[in-house]
């Protein structure tokens, strides 16, 4: 007999991937992203580190001027949001052909699995992982139980193996749940922050086993009828099961090339953008959509990348129109240095209006 299962997919050092995937000689190497790229600028902060970065203690939300002192030599980067957007709907895009999905961001989803065993569900979490390589070219992490907070925990346990060792895969649930959450510390339960253990360590509460054995009217008494109840609920696996797919529609959809040889002469760079622009415009088209604004993204053979965009006149799919304004934007940047990577973006008007 199965059990009603619910997978966390959670993407691996997402922005650090979807920049490796277009430049993959960026694989292996430390990269930081965050702010404009520039790890001297003041009051910016790092929003993606690779796992070489984080070996080093550089982690998100640090300032980039610190990372920068703890790993001068990284690759630094600047946060790509629509690049990050067009990546992310693709994984979602794939996700959906499994079934309801659940969108909590960037980088990760729940996806509704039906009642399975645990043979069938790991089955399935290592498809959804192969399938996600395979059409998008970014590696995923999946925990797997019966609602979403323990499944998000889930992920976190799947995240320590090893790729070596084959797909992150991991299952928390009733059967396990005590021998491995029991004697973590309660930071280690979804949504329980400093703040909450901290005041939790108040009261003499340092792991989920002494969490388990507080009485519910006594945390109630400490934390009020709402966390209260729900740290009761939480510290022995409980959770919401409910998925709520959401309707989607794309809001862009971009391409770009990372070239074999840098291109040093304009002429090529035209040349480029022209086919990056037809394949792109070639999707927009089969789904009967318009395009009201372009992007073109420019990245160095230092790693300089850059971003300029433009909207339309009008929206439209015609080529004649979108083309020019594509080789304007091209011609906007001081095309002074060897280019590695071109794309372009057209963004999309919503179905609705």
């Amino acid at each position: 007999m199965g059990t009603r299962r619910i997978l966390h997919v959670d993407l691996d050092q997402f922005q650090v991937s979807v920049e490796r995937r277009r430049s993959p000689e960026l694989v292996g190497v430390p990269v930081i992203v965050g702010g404009d790229g520039d790890p001297t600028a003041p009051r910016k902060v790092v929003t993606c580190a690779s796992y070489e970065a984080r070996a080093v203690g550089v982690r998100a939300g640090m300032p980039l001027r610190v990372a920068h002192r703890k790993m001068p030599d990284a690759v630094y980067l600047p946060l790509d949001v629509e690049a990050y957007d067009d990546a992310s709907a693709e994984v979602m895009a794939t996700l959906r052909g499994f079934g309801a999905v659940e969108v909590w961001g960037w980088d990760e989803a729940y996806l509704g699995a039906g009642e399975l065993d645990d043979e069938q569900v790991a089955a399935l979490a290592v498809d959804v992982i192969a399938t996600i390589g395979e059409r998008t070219g970014l590696p995923a992490s999946i925990g797997i139980s019966d609602n979403k907070q323990r499944a998000k925990m889930a992920t976190n346990f799947a995240k320590r193996a090893s790729a070596d060792d084959g797909p992150r895969v991991f299952r928390l649930d009733a059967d396990n749940w005590g021998a491995l959450m029991g004697p973590q510390p309660t930071r280690e339960l979804w949504s329980v922050g400093p703040k909450t253990a901290t005041k939790l360590s108040g009261i003499g509460v340092q792991t989920v086993d002494e969490l388990v054995a507080v009485p519910k009217d006594d945390l109630i008494a400490t934390f009020g009828p709402h966390q209260g109840n729900w740290l009761y609920v939480l510290c022995r696996g409980g959770g919401d099961s409910t998925i709520t797919p959401e309707p989607w529609e794309a809001k862009s959809h971009s391409h770009s090339r990372t070239f074999p040889t840098d291109l040093d002469s304009p002429e090529e760079m035209h040349i480029a953008v022209d086919e990056l622009t037809e394949h792109v415009l070639a999707q927009v088209v089969d789904e009967d959509r318009e395009v009201f604004r372009v992007a073109v993204t420019v990245r160095t053979k230092t790693f300089y990348t850059r971003t300029k965009s433009r909207k339309l006149p009008a929206p439209t799919t015609e080529s004649a129109a979108i083309g020019p304004v594509v080789h304007a934007l091209l011609d906007d940047f001081e095309l002074d240095r060897p280019v590695r990577l071109l794309g372009v973006r057209l963004d999309l008007v919503a179905s609705d209006t």
